[in-house]
């Protein structure tokens, strides 16, 4: 019984530092900051996730399609933001997407306020907005993974990648990802 709780305290310890620890900065890119001033990389996020997968989680507020078709976090739960409208936008070029009314409710039927939550989208724009409306919402210790998914994009003409998300990220920093669906952590849409 007392090993037990000094493992317990142990492992608090190690997630305490090691949270602090990689409190990064402000990125540079004013669309990922949030008021709660809480910032990992993807590989931090994955270190963090590792250090107590019991206590840490992973959200994924990409759209169900970008979660499915371009992979994830095999950890990560998909709570979309957003939704895809399946609508064209020929002024803009674009499929626009509309905001997810139950967000916040969805969130919270999983998790409470104080639970350490990692968010993550493709390059961290949208993991600000969504961080912004759970702290409206009552949640206190959430971070935005700044690279997101697929990273932030290539600023190079000579290279074939130029414009692409491709310069860091979940997808290319060497974590584990997947294809594969787990029933229990996808976003499935109630009728």
């Amino acid at each position: 019984m007392r090993r037990r709780a000094c493992v317990w305290v142990a492992l608090w310890i190690v997630v305490v530092f090691t949270a602090g620890a990689m409190a990064a900065d402000p990125p540079s890119d004013e669309k990922k900051r949030t008021s709660l001033n809480k910032y990992v990389t993807a590989m931090e996020a994955y270190e963090m996730w590792k250090a107590d997968p019991q206590k840490v989680k992973i959200v994924d507020v990409r759209t169900p399609e970008e979660y499915v078709f371009v992979g994830h976090p095999a950890m990560a739960v998909n709570i979309p933001l957003e939704l895809w409208t399946g609508e064209w936008n020929a002024e803009k070029k674009d499929f626009p997407l509309a905001p997810n009314p139950n967000f916040e409710a969805q969130v919270k039927a999983r998790f409470q306020p104080n639970d350490v939550l990692l968010v993550m989208c493709r390059s961290g724009h949208r993991a600000a907005k969504a961080i912004e409306r759970l702290v409206a919402a009552g949640f206190t210790n959430v971070y935005n993974i700044v690279d997101g998914f697929e990273g932030d994009k290539i600023k190079d003409p000579e290279s074939y990648y130029d414009g692409k998300c491709m310069k860091n990220g979940w997808k290319n920093s060497g974590a584990p990802w997947t294809y594969s669906l787990d029933p229990q952590l996808v976003f499935i849409p109630k009728p």
